[in-house]
This record gives C-alpha cells, structure tokens and sequence, in this order.
C-alpha cells in the first residue's frame, strides 16, 4: 500500500491533470477556520470552568469504566493467561510467581483516571496557558468530527510531539470541548518526578517502558492494557506516533509498536473499526528551544524532576505567542485496509495467542504510519518567523563564507519574507500571516517575539550570539575562548534551526529536485535528473518523511511544484531551469545545503578517523571534536552540522546503505566502516551524483 492512498483519504479527490499524472494541487486544500478557546478563559471564572458539569458522550454509551475494574479484564485475559503459562514453562518459575509479576507490571504501568485530578489541572493549566500565550486555537470541525468519532468507533489520538506540554495540552482542550478524557502512553522517566507523576498518572497517563527487549510478559501486559482499553471504547487512546519529543522540529519516523497494537483489535475481527485521528500542534515559539538545542550539542538533558519543574517557574514571565491545534480528518482503519490486508490469515491460529506480525502486516502499518505522519505535517500552522529564520540563517551562512557586513538590511529581509510567503502558500503551506496587517509590522512582531534570537543594530538584522547565563561563580573564568564562542552561536543557530524546519515538509521535494538539478548542471536530462534525485531522497529517508516506495510520485509532485511557479520547464526528455526560476532553485538547495554538508562531513570523519574500536556509543562525541576543529578552521560552512540529531541520521543512512556495519567487538555495538564506499558516498554529496539508471522508472 502507498501512503498517499492515505493522504487522498484525508484531502478529498482534488486533482489536476500534469505530465499524463494526476496531481493533487497543495493550494487547493480546504482546511478549517480556527477558534481562540482562551478567549472565553479570560473573560470568565477559571474555577466555575474547572467545576462545571462534565458529561462527555462515551463509544456507544457504555458505561465508565474504574481503573480497578480495567486492571482486573487484563488479568483476567486469554492472552495474559496463555502467555503465563508460557514464561512458566520456559523459565520453570510458578505460575502464581509469574501471575504476581503481571499484576506488579500493570501496577506499575496502569492510569488512574479521576476527574478531581482533572479538575485540578484544567484550573492551573487556565491560568498557566493564559500567562504564557497571546491565544490557544482549535479548529472546532476537527473538534465535532472527533466528537462524532468517538460516539461510533474506538478512537486513537495520533498528536505531533514538539513539547512537554503536548499531553497536557491536549486533555486541557477535550476537557473544555466536553470530549471523553484521553488515556495517555507517557515514558517511565515522568514517573519519576514525585508527586507530579501520580497527578499525571491520575489526569490519565500509563506508563510504559522505553523499550522491552525480549520481555514476553511485559510485552503481553502493555497490548492486552491497550487493546481492553480501545474494544471496549471507556477512553480514547493517546499516543505519539514519534515515540519521542523532536528535539528539531522536524517529524521524526515513526515507531510502529504502538500502532501495530492499536490496529489489532479490527486487523483480528475484534471491533467493526478503529478510527485514526492525527492532531498537529504549532507552536509559535517552543518553550524548551534553549534546552533542545543544548541537548543537540551534547549537554546532557536535565533528568525530569518535581524541583526541575518549580525551578521553570520563570518561563511565566515570557511571552511564547500562539498555539495552533488542528485536529485531522479521522481515518477509518477499515477503509485503509481494503485490499492491503487479508484478515483471514488471523483466522487460522486462536486470537489469544501472541503473533509475530506478517511482513504483509507490518508493510500495511509502516505505510500507515508515514501517511499519517504527513497528514500531522500538512496541518503544521507555520507563523512569519518561521520564514523570517530560513532567510536570516541562509543569510547568516553568506556572511560567514564571504566576510561581508553581517546580517540584512530590514527592508531586504521583509521584501524577501514576501516573496517566500507566497511561494510557501503556492506550495501548500498552512500559513498563518495576518494579511490585513502591512508586511513591515508582520516582520517587526515576530523579531519582536523571538528578539532572544535576533538583534536589530542600524537597521540590520542578524543572528544573535546567545548571551551567557549570568556572571560567572568564584574562581570560574567567564567563557571566551573560540570553541566555548562557537558552541554558544549554535546554540543561537541551532534554536532558528528548529523554526525553519518547521517548513522543511513544505520545501523538501521541490528542494531535491532543486539540488539535483544543481548537481547535474552540465546536463537537462530528465532520466539523470531523476536518478540524483532518487539518490538524494535515497540517502535522505532517515532524515525526514520520505514514503517507503514513493520516489515516483515526489519526482512528479516536485516537477509539478516548480513548474506551476515558474522556476522550471519540463518536457518527457528534459528539465530547464527559467530566467525567474534562479532565485527559486538558488533558495531551495540552501534549505538543502546544511544537511549535504553534514553527511559530507560525518563521511569524512569515518574515512580519515574511525578506527577499528570506534563504537556507536563514541561516534556522536568524536565525530563532533571533528567538526568542532573543521569549523574553527573555517573550512565548514554550516554550524548546524554540530547537531547530534542530523549526526545520528548520517550514520543511520550508512548503516543502511552498508556502508557502515555493526560487528561484534570487543564493544557492543562496534562500527566497521567500508572505506571506499564511505568516500564514493562523500563524493555523490558533494556533487558528484550518479548517473547510472536505478530500476526502470515508468512514466517519467
């Protein structure tokens, strides 16, 4: 199955007609209008808010069910009670043994809901959300359709993940909406902070490991906890289909265990369907940007804790801007499954007994999940400093490489945020730039937000070097030396990162096709063109979402984007770029440019200094020493290569070219690196794509 069967589940039919394929034209997307549900919030009691009466409608009005009770249909499951035989045996322990550690895991892992807790947080998170944002806005047709949904189906939450505040936001908003309390998968590490992880785990958090290894009975508790949870409808499920935060902004690939347990239930006959809901949550400015990027650079992230969170107390007295929540078109996973999967393969074992999904399956549910993912990004609300930081640091990155005069010129830079702004909403972006206000004031107000990350001096705009945080202690020398300099910059860089790549899902196709016509420069040719930009999305998938077996089609969609803006030509034998197509492809492939030098550079670090013990727990460290010395010698140009995030990708895309293989050493996880493949893949980066023609390309 391709994820964009999906994507067209979620937009309707729209299409248009381009080069003998049917495409869907971004613009033409229809989304909802939003309201400011913290409007009413200021202007009524926050306590009559938090006591009013609350009857949410549940899945088939069935009746609420306790915690106790839920724990106990687990216990009591076929699956939990065949898999304790099965452990008693393997390990030769009691089953009474083993029957007390099930119960003691789903201690451990198991909500308790309660509505006084409920009530608690809606009443503090009313008057923490309206200190900390200009305004919280939800689209309300999502918020009906989602109301609708759970009335007639069990129902799975799927939010962005970009904030600690994500969970809590999103019950805050069903609380208000009158819509059923959600039941929240959240990592053991919350379970840690005394008393603030009981008042989570009461306002409806369980708790899971962070990985299972082999655990059999761990494994069996969590799915059948999920699956009694979701068949018998008492809550939605709420999950991040990420698995983690991104620390970057970008969408993260998706982990597919939770997924997989979630669309068990209707895969085995269990329930008539399971209805997927993807939510995107926009921040206009991140309340952890400072500490993301600090933890991408190596400082190791603060271990979650009570005193942790009394000490951020003083992010009260910011201003973070707006929050936009766009609640997606449900998507039933009955409909997806049509002629994808045959259910009667469950038919033949009892359903009770734990199976290793069928490749069938697990293609089914990976495909899923990328398409879900990118209906999450489409529905990503971009502000005007989203594109305001993808001018500044491509600007920055100029002035680093040519010494001119640092920064632009105010005037320049919101001439060219216009400009982006309509090729950005030409592309489909979901932009939120107030029309009714003159481009200058729009500009101004959001330096004006994010002035910790920029400064104005005479009329030039440019990044600012972080400040340090406050004198330094006794005897301890105030940081100055040119490495300490160079890491509080990327701190800066780093943070305007995040924001740019807020629109990176809007830009990436164009941008490959943009880079690939800039590699192949000698020649028009659409077969060469294509097969560079097939290496590049190739090298490139553990970066961003990129659709298993989708190459074809994002050619097309790209072709189609800058064809329809003027940047190309395109006929069955070649690409031609247009006089006014420069200015376009010269902005794309500098969205591209930092991620080509960086796994230039993690290329190049394998084949001058990995050694035969280099382990991949040492490589983010060693790898950045080594750019830390190439960046001060001036022979890098990009500082956002010092992120572990893109340093990790590298090598997850080499290791799964086979360029890099895992071996058992004297370490665990040891890095064999294969040199000359290594060094071959450094030179396609840089230029030197290849030509050869990859498996026959139809219609192109």
């Amino acid at each position: 199955m391709d994820s964009s069967c999906l994507l067209a589940s979620l937009h309707g039919s729209d299409t248009l007609l381009f080069a003998d394929m049917q495409h869907r034209d971004p613009m033409l997307q229809k989304r909802d209008e939003f309201e400011d549900m913290l409007e009413e919030r200021r202007n009524s009691s926050d306590l009559r808010y938090a006591l009013r009466c609350y009857t949410p409608v549940l899945y088939k009005g069935v009746t609420p069910c306790t915690a106790g009770a839920l724990k106990n249909m687990v216990l009591q499951s076929a699956q939990i009670h065949f898999v304790i035989g099965q452990v008693s045996n393997e390990t030769g322990r009691a089953v009474d043994d083993v029957q007390e550690e099930a119960s003691a895991i789903l201690e451990e892992m198991a909500h308790s809901l309660q509505l006084s807790t409920v009530r608690f947080f809606a009443f503090t998170l009313s008057k923490v959300f309206k200190t900390l944002f200009r305004s919280i806005c939800v689209n309300e047709e999502g918020i009906q359709r989602l109301q609708q949904a759970i009335q007639e189906h069990p129902v799975v939450l799927l939010p962005s993940h970009r904030s600690y505040m994500d969970f809590l936001l999103m019950s805050y908003i069903l609380y208000t909406y009158d819509l059923a309390l959600p039941v929240i998968a959240a990592g053991m590490d919350f379970m840690g902070m005394k008393f603030v992880g009981e008042m989570l785990r009461m306002s409806g958090a369980f708790f899971i490991r962070r990985s299972f290894g082999g655990d059999k009975l761990y494994w069996a508790v969590f799915s059948e906890y999920v699956k009694t949870m979701l068949k018998n409808g008492f809550a939605p499920v709420e999950f991040f289909l990420e698995g983690t935060r991104s620390r970057t902004s970008k969408s993260l690939t998706p982990k597919l265990g939770l997924l997989n347990i979630a669309m068990d239930p209707f895969l085995k006959g269990e329930v008539f369907d399971v209805h997927l809901v993807p939510v995107s949550i926009s921040y206009e400015r991140i309340l952890e940007e400072a500490l993301y990027a600090r933890e991408l650079l190596g400082v190791p992230k603060p271990k979650e804790s009570t005193s942790g969170l009394f000490k951020a107390r003083k992010v009260l007295s910011e201003d973070y801007g707006s929050i936009h929540v766009y609640f997606g078109q449900p998507v039933s996973v009955r409909r997806l499954s049509q002629g994808k999967v045959d259910r009667g393969q469950f038919n033949l074992t009892p359903r009770h007994i734990p199976k290793r999904p069928s490749e069938e399956i697990h293609s089914f549910v990976n495909d899923s999940a990328y398409g879900l993912v990118r209906a999450q990004e489409e529905n990503m609300v971009l502000k005007p400093w989203v594109l305001l930081a993808s001018l500044l640091l491509q600007n920055h990155h100029g002035d680093q490489a040519s010494g001119r005069a640092r920064g632009m010129a105010l005037d320049e830079l919101t001439e060219q945020a216009v400009w982006l702004r309509d090729l950005s909403r030409q592309y489909g972006a979901f932009l939120h730039w107030p029309d009714h206000v003159p481009p200058p004031e729009v500009v101004s107000s959001s330096l004006s937000l994010h002035r910790g990350l920029v400064t104005i001096t005479e009329g030039r705009v440019q990044l600012a070097s972080e400040q340090a945080g406050g004198p330094a202690g006794p005897g301890e020398p105030p940081p100055v030396g040119p490495e300490e300099e160079l890491l509080r910059q990327a701190v800066t860089v780093l943070s305007c990162v995040s924001y740019r790549n807020q629109a990176l899902h809007v830009f990436l196709r164009p941008a490959l096709l943009a880079s690939a016509v800039h590699a192949a420069s000698s020649s028009s040719g659409k077969q060469e063109i294509f097969n560079s930009f097939s290496f590049l999305r190739n090298m490139f998938s553990n970066e961003f979402i990129l659709c298993p077996g989708a190459t074809v089609q994002d050619f097309e969609e790209a072709c189609f984007l800058l064809v329809k803006t003027g940047a190309l030509q395109v006929s069955q034998q070649e690409v031609v770029v247009t006089e006014r197509g420069h200015r376009t492809l010269a902005f794309l492939t500098s969205v591209l440019d930092p991620f080509l030098q960086g796994y230039q550079v993690v290329c190049r670090f394998l084949s001058e200094e990995a050694n035969e013990a280099l382990t991949e727990k040492q490589f983010v460290p060693t790898v950045r020493k080594f750019i830390i010395k190439r960046l001060l010698a001036g022979r890098l140009r990009y500082t956002e290569v010092l992120s572990s995030d893109l340093q990790k990708n590298a090598l997850a895309a080499l290791l799964r070219l086979g360029a890099v293989r895992k071996i058992k050493g004297a370490e665990p996880g040891t890095l064999k690196v294969n040199k000359v493949m290594v060094h071959s893949l450094e030179d396609a980066l840089g230029g030197n794509l290849p030509t050869q023609k990859p498996a026959a390309v139809a219609r192109l």
